[in-house]
């Protein structure tokens, strides 16, 4: 699989999600992308047809609100009928505009208050131990979430725990939807806030596949937890997008629907 392609393809999806629904976060979903492929389509061990596997790895989509990107991905590996995907945000469907476990094969926590996230993941951590599993957790976070406090209980109880199975990515695209992170309420230095909990820390360019691939591979050698700060841009692939606030939760018009297509399509056709 041309991994790259797929990323964009999800890109694609994603706009065609919130232009179907005139609602919807892009800016988060565009940045998101290719750390949900990687995982998706090399990562985790997960099975489609078995969603209930007890040995299956886990992912929390922390930022719930990032569902395009997480339902387009669950979609292209086969959780969901990609028919659904254009009624999402509809009332009569069950794609809510955040994660929702109790409706959605493969999405293993419902999220949207963000914060909690984290905290669900280091339970599923835990129960791996108890149960003498081998399965690995992931999470997302964003990086206004990671203002939340119950980010760093949950953070100190992995250290302390050394979830070493744990795997933590920072979307740091450095935009919330107030503006700048480093404005609203800095989180900065991540990674150190994260060392200083305990955990193993790698900073990488979370739209460099290989770079993504090499920070999982790495991940729990310490036998730590592992949070990975991976440094994004809001709205990536869409020129007028990228690095501007507005389009954390905003919905072009129709004109600009076209050229965020043009663009994407674009580099689709460069991949193909």
């Amino acid at each position: 699989m041309n991994l790259e392609k797929q990323a964009w393809l999800g890109r694609r999806s994603i706009l065609e999600m919130v232009r179907a629904s005139q609602s919807g976060h892009l800016g988060g979903s565009l940045s998101a992308i290719d750390i949900l492929t990687v995982l998706y389509f090399e990562v985790l061990n997960v099975d489609p047809a078995h969603p209930d596997d007890p040995a299956r790895d886990r992912f929390v989509l922390s930022k719930g609100h990032a569902t395009p990107a997480l339902y387009s991905t669950l979609s292209a590996r086969g959780f969901i009928p990609e028919a659904d995907l254009p009624r999402w945000r509809q009332l009569d469907s069950d794609l809510s505009g955040h994660a929702e476990m109790t409706k959605i094969p493969g999405v293993e926590m419902s999220t949207g208050s963000l914060g909690q996230g984290l905290s669900a993941a280091v339970g599923m951590a835990l129960a791996a131990r108890v149960d003498g599993l081998g399965y690995r957790v992931f999470a997302l976070l964003g990086d206004g979430e990671i203002q939340e406090g119950q980010i760093w209980e949950a953070a100190m109880a992995a250290g302390h725990y050394k979830l070493a199975n744990l795997v933590a990515f920072v979307d740091n695209n450095d935009l919330q939807i107030d503006g700048c992170v480093a404005d609203v309420l800095s989180p900065y230095p991540i990674g150190a806030k994260f060392a200083a909990f305990g955990w193993q820390v790698s900073e990488i360019d979370g739209h460099d596949l290989d770079a993504i691939r090499q920070a999982v591979a790495a991940a729990g050698a310490d036998g730590k937890p592992t949070a990975i700060v991976a440094k994004t841009v809001k709205g990536k692939g869409v020129s007028f997008m990228e690095n501007v606030a507005k389009w954390h939760g905003s919905v072009p018009d129709a004109d600009l629907f076209d050229q965020a297509f043009a663009e994407v399509d674009s580099k689709i056709g460069e991949l193909a």
